[in-house]
């Protein structure tokens, strides 16, 4: 014992010497050894570094099934984790082999590991009775040699049985039989005849030694009864029958008859067959032995891969007394049959794959096992076809699950990989296991608007901070990918940041209003909004929001002639006493802030000192006499013009013109008449130079008319001959525009157009091009600043034309005015430029000859007048 517990230590501290074989890692460690013995240095001899065993996530794993192994984080070492017996593992195999597998990941690796179990001396012989009877007649030659049962060691090699003795006696002995497989039986040799007179039973202790160190035994009584008479035992034809059987052979079938003969006669030579005593019962529950005719029938189904060769002892004995029996082995070959269907296991569990992953990226380890021997044990793996996944053999019928192609999650989150395991048998047999491998996300999809750009109409004097619009984009990717938030790229509307005008929520990419819009400032303006995810990196898109501000009626008509600036609130003008009916009196002008409908502007006379004497057009503001004037009627009389838009609700402003009647101012159409009273002569040159004039005009008008519908085609905005101009052309990014100031000629009558836009524009320059025919070489121009306005703008041209009276008629003049709605306004903004959209409001100015305060008619009106009617008369 003490020798024992010292070979227990040596084994402990000292464990064998590993060896590596086909780039493989072998150690051997004696079994029964304690847990937490250290097998090795599994980290150094793998070559990893002691941080790597916790950051790789080594992992060891066992075929066998069972876990008798485990790695130490801190050390690297293997160390024995659970008993290890190896007669349970390997029973009577000469080589007891562990096979481990090691996994380590980032990257994954397989590595394959072998402990070779060695066996240790501690198990006894047994012997499987404890007592042995045999019978031997006293008529018994020496010399006859009897079997005995032998002695089982669960041990292997040098630590089996090894020899047997005999305890001492002068009538037998032990001798060792020879067999195949050098194996040795004992047989007790009778020496001498027996003689029952002298002693009828024989008490023998047959002992069996095994090899090891201290040296194990077993033992059994062998009792020896002395018989009489019957002397002939029975013999087998052969003494071993050798057959093979395949696995599959039908239960209740004969797999052999042994036969035995006995020399004596009748009763003495029956023979009855039977097991013999040492058959084990793992044996007598597959065979059964009919003890008549020596079949050997099979009870239960054979399984090669339990055990591949069994050996049976027969016994045949007769019924004479004393009894004889004689002995036979049967030595059964089972022959496999393809009868395992291949089995497919997971040396690691399939982790989650990046989209973006390369070819070959390891997903998953895979082994495969038959436990069929031969062509019948040789697996192949196959996958399914149409999967971007392929198998790599790598060592052992062991795999490595591999991507084979792009992947592409937003079309596959996840793949069920069907893998098929079919070996060589014939017919071949086959298994499928299926691994789910998911598809990890990667940001490799930008967000995408529902459209690229959206028109918003807002009313203008909103309320600040309401909600403008809902821009919305959708991301195929997934998780924080697919996480959207919505901005506002910078950008300038009238040299301000555009977030001084809107904001958006960053979630949900509704946009609202930072105050109110004003439409006579800003009619429409763009923003650029941007999605992005967040995704590492992240992508964006970009939409594109026009915002168009509806008019609003908001704003007064804004009288402009009789300029109040000027003048005060009360406008003072003359006309005869000698006025006929029609007679023009005066204009009232004014104009709108506002657009469309909204500007349109109507007059009319509220009140007046005699309302039968004056009428007012209702859409040019004229102011003419209803009748000639009477004696009677006051010399001054004073009017009250209301001045009304179209818009709703209605906006009106007044102006008040005070009349005085005079007499004896001078009538510009007597003189007329008297001149046409002139030679003919004379008047047929005027009435060649009017042609002529005419004949002018048109083919200038024409011209022009040509030159301007070019110019519009190529997207130039020039103005005619004879314009005033910014010097600048307005672009997307200010569509709003100022006062375009246009002097036209007709006539000795001059005209000077205001074509009204956002009064709080840049300041802007001009160029005038004057009629040859005007009165004055001189004209000035202001550039009006942002916060000029028209009453100012009036004022400045008023001062700028001395000894002229100013009139000023709308620019619109249909006497019906269109419906107004919503729709309407957002049908005129699809005619701007980026969409077709907003015109100006248009003023004219009149200037030149015109009746003069005291309301006698200027010559040159005169002229024009009698110019018309002599071109009429030809």
């Amino acid at each position: 014992m003490r020798k024992w517990k010292w070979l227990g230590l040596w084994w402990y501290h000292f464990v064998l010497l590993r060896i590596t074989i086909e780039g493989q890692t072998r150690y051997s460690i004696p079994e029964e050894v304690k847990r937490g013995s250290v097998v090795g240095n599994l980290a150094k001899d793998l070559g990893l570094g002691l941080s790597d065993i916790l950051d790789r996530k080594l992992r060891v794993a066992s075929e066998a099934g069972e876990q008798y192994f485990s790695v130490d984080p801190g050390k690297g070492e293997l160390v024995v984790n659970d008993r290890i017996d190896r007669e349970a593992l390997c029973g009577q195999s000469a080589s007891c082999i562990l096979s481990l597998q090691v996994v380590t990941e980032n990257p994954l690796q397989l590595h394959r590991i072998e402990v070779e179990v060695k066996d240790i001396n501690d198990n006894s012989p047994v012997f499987m009775k404890e007592e042995r009877h045999l019978k031997i007649a006293e008529s018994t030659a020496a010399g006859i040699r009897f079997p005995l049962d032998t002695a089982q060691d669960q041990d292997f090699g040098s630590n089996s049985v090894k020899s047997y003795t005999l305890s001492k006696s002068e009538c037998f002995s032990l001798k060792m039989k020879e067999l195949s497989g050098d194996r040795h039986v004992p047989e007790l040799v009778l020496e001498k005849p027996l003689d029952r007179e002298k002693q009828s039973v024989h008490q023998l202790l047959l002992t069996a030694l095994d090899g090891g160190s201290p040296v194990k035994t077993g033992t059994t009584n062998i009792i020896v009864t002395v018989l009489d008479n019957n002397d002939n035992v029975p013999v087998f034809k052969r003494t071993l029958y050798n057959i093979s059987v395949p696995e599959n052979s039908a239960v209740g079938s004969v797999l052999v008859q042994v036969e035995a003969t006995d020399e004596d006669e009748g009763v003495n030579a029956e023979i009855e067959y039977r097991f013999a005593d040492s058959t084990p019962q793992s044996l007598l529950s597959i065979f059964k032995m009919n003890s008549d005719t020596g079949e050997i029938i099979l009870l239960d189904a054979l399984d090669y891969e339990s055990s591949s060769k069994i050996e049976i002892s027969i016994t045949a004995k007769d019924k004479g007394f004393p009894e004889m029996e004689g002995h036979c082995r049967v030595q059964i070959v089972v022959i496999d049959v393809n009868d395992n269907v291949p089995e497919i296991m997971l040396t690691s569990k399939p982790s989650p794959v990046r989209e973006d992953a390369p070819k070959g990226t390891v997903v998953a380890l895979i082994s495969a096992r038959d436990l069929d021997s031969g062509n019948n044990g040789n697996v192949a793996l196959k996958l399914a076809h149409r999967s971007p996944f392929s198998l790599k053999a790598s060592f052992s019928n062991n795999y490595a699950l591999i991507t084979a192609d792009v992947l592409d999650r937003e079309q596959t989150a996840e793949y069920n990989v069907e893998i098929t395991a079919t070996d060589s048998g014939s017919p071949p047999l086959s298994s499928k296991k299926t691994i789910h491998v998911s598809i990890t996300d990667v940001n490799d999809n930008p967000p995408v608007f529902t459209q690229s750009f959206y028109n918003v109409y807002v009313k203008e004097n909103g309320v600040p901070g309401s909600i403008l619009y809902s821009v919305s984009a959708s991301d195929l990717d997934s998780g924080e990918n697919a996480k959207i938030s919505y901005s506002i790229l910078d950008s300038k509307v009238q040299d301000v940041s555009v977030s001084s005008y809107v904001y958006i929520n960053s979630d949900n990419g509704s946009i609202y209003s930072m105050h109110s819009f004003d439409y006579e400032k800003l009619k429409v303006f763009q923003i650029q909004v941007q999605a992005k995810d967040q995704g590492s990196p992240s992508l964006s898109s970009n939409a594109t929001v026009h915002v168009f501000i509806l008019d609003q009626n908001d704003n007064t008509p804004a009288v402009i002639y009789p300029s109040s600036a000027a003048l005060g609130s009360l406008s003072h003008q003359r006309m005869p006493r000698s006025a006929k009916a029609g007679h023009l009196v005066t204009k009232v002008t004014a104009v709108d802030a506002d657009s469309g409908h909204n500007a349109w502007i109507s007059y009319r006379l509220a009140e007046a000192t005699d309302a039968s004497l004056f009428t007012v057009n209702q859409y040019t503001g004229e102011v003419r006499t209803k009748r000639a004037v009477y004696e009677q009627d006051d010399s001054s009389q004073r009017l009250l013009i209301e001045i009304k838009d179209d818009g709703q609700p209605v906006q009106s402003a007044t102006a008040t013109v005070s009349i005085l009647l005079e007499d004896g101012l001078h009538e510009p159409i007597l003189d007329l008449r008297h001149k046409m009273s002139e030679p003919s002569k004379k008047t047929g040159r005027i009435t060649l130079y009017l042609i002529l004039s005419l004949a002018s005009v048109s083919v200038l008008s024409l011209v022009t008319f040509l030159i301007l519908a070019v110019k519009c085609i190529r997207g130039n905005r020039s103005s005619g001959s004879c314009c005033m101009r910014r010097s600048d052309c307005d672009d997307y990014k200010n569509p709003n525009r100022n006062l375009q100031i246009q002097l036209n000629t007709d006539g000795p009558i001059k005209y000077v157009e205001v074509l009204g836009g956002d009064m709080m524009s840049q300041s802007q320059s001009f160029r005038s091009c004057m009629s040859p025919m005007s009165e004055y070489s001189d004209f000035t121009l202001i550039k009006p600043s942002s916060t000029t306005d028209f009453k100012e703008v009036i004022s400045v041209l008023d001062a700028s034309l001395p000894d002229s009276t100013w009139t000023f008629e709308s620019q619109q003049v249909s006497i019906e005015p269109p419906t107004q709605n919503v729709r309407a306004q957002q049908e005129n903004w699809q005619n701007h430029p980026l969409f077709d959209s907003v015109s100006g409001l248009g003023v004219r100015a009149v200037s030149g000859d015109f009746p003069h305060p005291g309301g006698e008619m200027h010559q040159g009106e005169q002229k024009q007048r009698e110019l018309l009617h002599e071109k009429e008369r030809l």
